[in-house]
């Protein structure tokens, strides 16, 4: 098949850590990698965030990432993409009607889904979206602080109306697209996310602090993944705070913009340093910085487990991640997380923002190596069953044959398309060339 996919602040070619760079690059290049392994051909359209960055830039046989122009070459956060989106539609319509080589566009966020409606709408391309996160979801956990535009609560109900299918990456995930969305549940296909069970493997705990440099007679405990705080990386501090000195617990936290922790770029670190400085365990807490390569399978290996207490998380690719290195992991029971995480086989869930429930399940674990070696063991054997990326590719890839099938049935039996929600989003001028592009499709 020849596949486009949507992914407008997400790059494949992004190193995992940074700000607003997280699971769903990831999930973009390993499905882009693996469909591209399977033969089919693959590209990823994402916005240009750097001047020397090229047009195109090839991957591998079959996988190519199109940089599209949209807004200034330079970071922009995601809350404030939506006003680009135009722009960037333009762009990718323009791209797809030089090549008319696509089947079906798979769309990421709802930023994507919107450009992916107006390539549906044009060529009559079936659409499937991945939504990696909800916004009335956000909005139930984050209240005030989430500072999206109103109109993703818009787009995503149109979104959901128009797509031809629409991904759930957990249970939970599909309860939120049918109660808060009023999806229909056929319409709605399972898939999760993935790990890479080659990159992501066992290379044993003595050998790995020994190349980390890590000490041997600590209980280390990880936590790895954007520095935001959703990720109640504060939580996990006070957990930690908790232990018993005897037990020599260490904290390290691995992730940032840069290899060396920088409160100036991470603000979180120098909040959460505050934190621990307010514990009394200012001496526990290590800030490594971003990693990636093979450094990260060797962080895991390391750890006597993997901690992970979010407010909320649509899914959750880190805790995959520590299971295929066979590290216990204890996360909340939130979202995608009570999913990947078999409570009491391959890890432990707990309460989110509870930091005396985790404490007393990484004192079990730091009591019991045994039993948290045992916990490791069932999480990998779960991973390699569940949860490759090559098994993602093929379910998704199912999907993508079905929608396809799908439209090729008589006009009478298609959806209505319908218009497109309209941005409202800046004042003037501005606002009435974005309002002429959302509603003149």
């Amino acid at each position: 098949m020849r596949i486009a996919m949507i992914s407008e602040h997400a790059s494949p070619l992004a190193q995992p850590g940074g700000v607003d760079c997280g699971g769903q690059n990831v999930y973009v290049a390993q499905v882009g990698r693996c469909l591209a392994q399977a033969g089919h051909q693959v590209d990823v359209f994402t916005r240009r965030d750097a001047p020397a960055q090229r047009p195109v830039v090839d991957l591998r046989p079959g996988l190519r990432v199109l940089h599209v122009d949209a807004g200034p070459a330079s970071f922009v956060a995601k809350e404030r993409l939506l006003e680009h989106m135009p722009q960037f539609a333009r762009q990718a319509e323009r791209a797809v009607a030089a090549s008319r080589r696509y089947d079906v566009i798979h769309a990421n966020f709802f930023m994507s889904g919107w450009v992916g409606m107006r390539l549906q709408r044009r060529f009559g391309l079936p659409l499937v979206t991945t939504f990696h996160a909800l916004g009335r979801v956000r909005r139930l956990h984050q209240g005030g602080s989430d500072v999206f535009p109103e109109d993703r609560l818009a787009i995503e109900d149109r979104l959901v109306q128009r797509s031809d299918a629409v991904i759930a990456e957990c249970p939970q995930d599909k309860k939120d697209l049918v109660e808060l969305y009023r999806a229909s549940p056929g319409q709605i296909h399972s898939v999760p996310c993935g790990v890479d069970t080659e990159r992501f493997r066992p290379l044993g705990k003595g050998a790995s602090r020994a190349a980390l440099g890590l000490p041997n007679d600590a209980f280390i405990v990880l936590q790895l993944g954007r520095l935001v705080a959703r990720k109640g990386i504060d939580n996990v501090i006070r957990a930690v705070a908790r232990l018993d000195a005897a037990l020599r617990p260490r904290l390290y936290v691995v992730g940032g913009s840069g290899p060396c922790p920088d409160e100036q770029r991470d603000p979180e670190i120098a909040r959460l340093r505050g934190v621990a400085a307010e514990c009394g365990a200012g001496d526990r807490v290590h800030f490594v910085g971003a990693r990636g390569g093979d450094d990260l399978a060797r962080w895991y290996s390391a750890a006597d487990v993997f901690v992970t207490t979010p407010w909320y998380e649509p899914f959750g690719i880190t805790p995959l991640e520590a299971m295929a290195c066979a590290t216990p992991v204890v996360g909340s029971r939130v979202g995608g997380i009570q999913h990947s995480v078999v409570d009491g086989r391959t890890g432990y869930l707990v309460p989110p923002k509870d930091d005396a429930a985790l404490a007393e399940r990484l004192d079990l674990l730091a009591r019991r190596p045994l039993h948290a070696r045992t916990l490791g063991a069932a999480g990998l054997k779960r991973v390699r069953a569940n949860f490759t990326w090559e098994q993602v590719a093929s379910e998704l890839l199912e999907v993508f044959r079905w929608v396809r099938l799908a439209r090729r049935r008589p006009a009478d039996a298609q959806p209505r398309l319908g218009t497109l929600p309209s941005l409202h989003l800046v004042p003037g001028a501005a606002f009435e060339r974005v309002h002429a592009l959302g509603s003149s499709t």
